[in-house]
């Protein structure tokens, strides 16, 4: 997922791609923890995209908690 592609999206759909990348992350986990995991690739994508998310959700309450108020 390219940064891009979550500057266009917004918080809601941010917050909902957060969930949804959390729960992936954590099946994963699982599926490792199990022995069934086969694209050990794919940890490293979600780690990474969740990171973005993040990185995106802070640049947007910094910059509205900045923006002056009327």
């Amino acid at each position: 997922m390219k940064i891009a592609d979550l500057r266009r999206k917004t918080d809601d759909e941010l917050s909902d791609q957060l969930v949804k990348l959390c729960k992936e992350g954590f099946n994963l986990r699982f599926q490792q923890a199990s022995g069934q995991l086969e694209n050990t690739a794919r940890r490293r994508q979600v780690r990474r995209d969740l990171a973005r998310v993040k990185l995106l959700q802070g640049q947007r309450a910094a910059a509205a908690a900045k923006a002056p108020k009327a």
